[in-house]
C-alpha cells in the first residue's frame, strides 16, 4: 500500500497568483454583503408601497440584520472546524439565493423571508472573508489586507443607500437585488480555488447547545433594541421580560459553553486581554459609526433639505476619508504600531462629530462634507488595525472564533448605538419644543422625531389638521421655524453624546497591547512587539 503525502497549504508556501485571485473574491463578496445590509434604505419604502406591506416595513431591514448577527458567530466557528472555503462558498450560496428570490417578491412576506436568508448568507461572508486574511497572509502582511477589507467595508456600508436611489430611480427596485448575482458569479470564480485547510485529524464536534443558546440570545437582544422606544417603552412589561429572558439565557450559555468540547464562543477568550479590549473597542466603534451615520443623513434631509438623493452623494466624502485612514493605517501599522492608530482614531472621530454638533437650520452644504470626511477619516483609523491586532493575537485553530467574536460585537454594537442616539433624540426634543414653541403648538404635536412627519405642509390633509395649529401666534413660519430647530438640537445633542462615547476608545488605544500567540514564528513575534 503506498501512501502519499499531501503537503498542507498555508500561508507560508499558498501559490501567490492563488492567494490574490482569492483575495479579490473575498473583497468582491465583501462589497456585496455590505451594501446590501443598507441598500434598502432608500428604496424601502418604494419596494413596501408596491408589494403593499407598509406596515411590515421594519421587517424588511431587521430580517437581515437579525440573520446576519446570528450566523456572525457560528460562521466564524465552523470555518476553524471545516475550513474557511465550504462555508464561504456556502454564504455565497445562500447570499446568491436569497437576492434572486427576492427580485422576484410578489409579497411582503416573501421579500422578509428572503432577506432573512441574504442576512444568513451575508453573516458567513463577512466574518469568514475577515478570517481568510489571516490564512491567506503572514502576520506582517494582515494589516495591509486588512485595511482593504477595511475600506471595502466603508464602501459597501456607505453606497448602499446611494446605489440603491440610483437603481429605483432608473431601472426598478427589482434590480437591487439582482445586481448580487453578477458580482456574486464570479467572487465564485476567484475563490473556487484551493484555500488554506485546517490542520486536524479529529472529528469536528459542533456545539448543538451553545449555538442554540447563542442565536435565541441574540435575537431576543436585538428585537429589543429594534422595537424598544418604538413598539413599547423601554419602561414596560415587554422590555422586562426581554431582560430577563437574555440574562436567563446568558448564564446558560456561559454555563453550556464550559463544558462543550468545541465551544462555538470558548470562555477562554476572556484570558485574551487583545480580545476583550478589541471586543469592547469594536462595540463602542458599531454605536458611534451607525448611529451618526443614520441621523447625519436624517439631519442632512430633515433640517438642511437636501433629497435623499443628494443626502446619499454627499455621504461619499464619509466614504472616501474612510478608506484613506483604512488603507494608511493597514500599510503604516507594522512600523507605527497599533496604539497610535487606535488613540488619534477616536479623537479625529470625536471632531467629526463634535463640528456635527454646531450644524443648524441654514448651515452650509461645504461644512457638511467637511464634517463627514473628518468623521470617516477617524473610523478608518480604527479598523484594520483592530481586526489584524486580534488576528495576530490568536492561534491559527481560534482564528475564526475570535474574528468573529469581534464582528459580532461590532454588529450588536450598530443595533445599539441606532437606539441609544434615536433615545437621546427623543429625549431631548421633548424639552426644545416646550421651550421654543407656544404651549398650545406644543400639546397638540408629537414630541419625539416624528414631528418630521408633519412638518410637509404641501401635503393638503396634513396643512388641514396643522395649518391652523402652526398659525398660533407667533405664526406659522416662526412655529415651523422653532420645530426645525428643536429637532436639529436634539440631533446636535446626540451627536455630541456620541463623540464623547467615542472619544473613550482613546483610553483603551493608550493601554492596548497585543498578546502573541505561542504558536507564531519567534521572528514574526519579535517583529511584532518591536513595532508594539
Amino acid at each position: 500500500m503506498i501512501i502519499i503525502a499531501v503537503e498542507q497549504i498555508t500561508y507560508k508556501n499558498i501559490d501567490p497568483r492563488t492567494r490574490n485571485t482569492i483575495m479579490v473574491g473575498l473583497c468582491l463578496a465583501m462589497l456585496v454583503a455590505c451594501f446590501d445590509g443598507t441598500i434598502v434604505g432608500t428604496c424601502g419604502t418604494v419596494i413596501a408601497l408596491d408589494l403593499n406591506g407598509a406596515s411590515l416595513y421594519a421587517w424588511m431591514i431587521t430580517a437581515y440584520l437579525l440573520c446576519e448577527t446570528i450566523m456572525i458567530p457560528i460562521a466564524g466557528k465552523l470555518s476553524d472546524l471545516y475550513g474557511r472555503k465550504p462555508l464561504f462558498l456556502i454564504g455565497l450560496g445562500l447570499f446568491v439565493a436569497g437576492s434572486f428570490v427576492a427580485g422576484m417578491s410578489t409579497s411582503m412576506e416573501m421579500l422578509i423571508v428572503c432577506r432573512a436568508v441574504q442576512g444568513l448568507g451575508g453573516g458567513i461572508l463577512i466574518p469568514v472573508a475577515t478570517a481568510a486574511v489571516a490564512d491567506l497572509y503572514a502576520p506582517r502582511e494582515r494589516a495591509r489586507m486588512q485595511g482593504i477589507l477595511g475600506a471595502i467595508f466603508g464602501v459597501g456600508s456607505g453606497i448602499g443607500p446611494l446605489l440603491g436611489g440610483y437603481i429605483t430611480d432608473f431601472i426598478s427596485w427589482h434590480w437591487c437585488f439582482y445586481i448580487n448575482l453578477p458580482i456574486a458569479a464570479v467572487a465564485f470564480f476567484l475563490t473556487i480555488k484551493k484555500f488554506p485547510t485546517p490542520i486536524s485529524d479529529e472529528k469536528p464536534v459542533i456545539d448543538g447547545k451553545g449555538i442554540a443558546l447563542l442565536s435565541i440570545l441574540l435575537m431576543d437582544f436585538i428585537l429589543l433594541f429594534e422595537f424598544g422606544g418604538k413598539d413599547f417603552e423601554w419602561v414596560s412589561v415587554e422590555s422586562i421580560v426581554m431582560i430577563l429572558v437574555a440574562a436567563v439565557l446568558l448564564v446558560l450559555f456561559v454555563k453550556v459553553e464550559q463544558k462543550a468540547v468545541e465551544p462555538i464562543l470558548s470562555p477562554k477568550l476572556i484570558k485574551n486581554k487583545t480580545v476583550i479590549m478589541a471586543a469592547i473597542y469594536m462595540f463602542v466603534f458599531g454605536i458611534g459609526m451607525m448611529g451618526a451615520m443614520i441621523y447625519s443623513n436624517m439631519f442632512a434631509i430633515g433640517i438642511l433639505q437636501m433629497t435623499t438623493m443628494e443626502a446619499g452623494e454627499y455621504s461619499l466624502a464619509m466614504v472616501a476619508g474612510m478608506m484613506i485612514t483604512a488603507m494608511a493605517s493597514g500599510a503604516l501599522v507594522n512600523r507605527t504600531g497599533f496604539k497610535p492608530w487606535l488613540t488619534i482614531g477616536p479623537i479625529i472621530t470625536f471632531i467629526g462629530l463634535y463640528m456635527m454638533s454646531k450644524m443648524t437650520i441654514g448651515t452650509d452644504v461645504v461644512y457638511y462634507i467637511e464634517c463627514l470626511f473628518i468623521f470617516g477619516f477617524g473610523l478608518g483609523c480604527m479598523m484594520a488595525v483592530i481586526m489584524t491586532a486580534v488576528q495576530n493575537s490568536c492561534t491559527t485553530r481560534e482564528m475564526g472564533m475570535t474574528t468573529s467574536a469581534v464582528n459580532l460585537l461590532r454588529s450588536i454594537g450598530t443595533t445599539v448605538g441606532t437606539a441609544i442616539f434615536s433615545m437621546l433624540i427623543n429625549n431631548r426634543i421633548s424639552s426644545e419644543l416646550q421651550a421654543n414653541l407656544p404651549d398650545a403648538v406644543y400639546q397638540l404635536i408629537p414630541h419625539d422625531s416624528g414631528i418630521l412627519n408633519i412638518l410637509d405642509l404641501s401635503n393638503p390633509d396634513i396643512a388641514a389638521v396643522w395649518g391652523p395649529v402652526f398659525s398660533i401666534p407667533p405664526g406659522i413660519e416662526q412655529n415651523l421655524y422653532n420645530i426645525l430647530l428643536s429637532f436639529a438640537n436634539s440631533v446636535d445633542f446626540a451627536f455630541l453624546a456620541g463623540g464623547v462615547i467615542i472619544l473613550l476608545l482613546a483610553i483603551i488605544g493608550i493601554i492596548f497591547k497585543v498578546q502573541t500567540p505561542k504558536e507564531e514564528e519567534p521572528e514574526e513575534d519579535a517583529k511584532m512587539e518591536a513595532a508594539e
